[in-house]
């Protein structure tokens, strides 16, 4: 069961809702609205006390030493 972001198009909230199926129908906890709009949002996880997303300046082949890559060192 996947977790979406929305935006609510009549009172701006973001927020997150765990949606069970397609055919669930999701509403803005706030006004009751269904004017939601899902937001791209990305993966990320938690290393110790630290959130990394899953989108990185290295190039996915050198981590976790980017500066000893020769591709990411040319950024």
């Amino acid at each position: 069961m996947p977790i979406f972001e929305f935006t609510c198009k009549d009172c701006n909230l973001d927020f997150e809702c765990l949606v069970k199926s397609n055919k669930s129908k999701t509403e803005c906890p706030k006004c009751g609205s269904k004017k939601l709009e899902k937001k791209f949002s990305l993966f990320g996880m938690k290393s110790g006390d630290s959130f990394t997303s899953s989108v990185s300046s290295a190039c996915g082949s050198c981590t976790p030493s980017p500066s000893a890559c020769s591709t990411c060192s040319k950024k």
